[in-house]
């Protein structure tokens, strides 16, 4: 191994220690590392959660800021916004967990839980098994501030930050397969 790539890996080590709280996730908590992961955290950058179960808290500027290291770091990002409550958010959260898994190590999958209670959204995340980390917003100001009025919502960011594409309501599995293409490098 180089000393490029282990000394990489140490700093990894370090940051994921650092961010869990003092040791390491529990491999039930711990989210599949997607490309974004891997590149912000090698540069320190610590907004995305590395735990699917953490939920921090975000509002709509602080997203913003989150998306923009996103883009930074060359990564396509799919945004899912969703709520516990939300029936088609169950419809759809097949969809979306089967993506992840098939997609997950070239696009960075997000998850914007809504107007929810943390316990119910924990429990959402544990049941649908979500793979990927999810931002809390209790008060619908990250939705809002994106410009829709309901959920769920999926939108698809290129790894420049570009909106490319938009889906309002449950987004089916060739749908939403049909949308990332759009927005993996060429």
């Amino acid at each position: 191994m180089s000393q490029q790539v282990g000394a990489a890996v140490t700093a990894l080590v370090l940051v994921g220690v650092a961010c869990s709280g003092g040791g390491a996730a529990s491999p039930a908590s711990s989210i599949r590392s997607g490309p974004a992961i891997i590149a912000l955290k090698a540069h320190g950058i610590a907004m995305l959660p590395t735990d699917r179960f953490a939920l921090p808290t975000f509002d709509y500027p602080r997203f913003k800021a989150l998306l923009g290291q996103l883009a930074a770091s060359g990564v396509p990002v799919v945004v899912n916004i969703w709520a516990s409550w939300c029936g088609p958010c169950r419809v759809e959260s097949p969809n979306l967990d089967r993506a992840a898994t098939q997609y997950g190590t070239q696009v960075q999958f997000l998850g914007v839980d809504i107007l929810d209670q943390r316990g119910a959204a924990r429990d959402f995340i544990q049941e649908e098994g979500y793979p990927y980390p999810s931002v809390f917003d209790s008060t619908g100001d990250i939705r809002d501030g994106l410009g829709f009025i309901g959920q769920p919502d999926t939108i698809f960011f290129d790894g420049t930050g570009r909106r490319v594409d938009v889906w309002s309501g449950a987004i089916g599995f060739s749908e939403l397969v049909a949308r990332i293409k759009k927005i993996l490098p060429a």
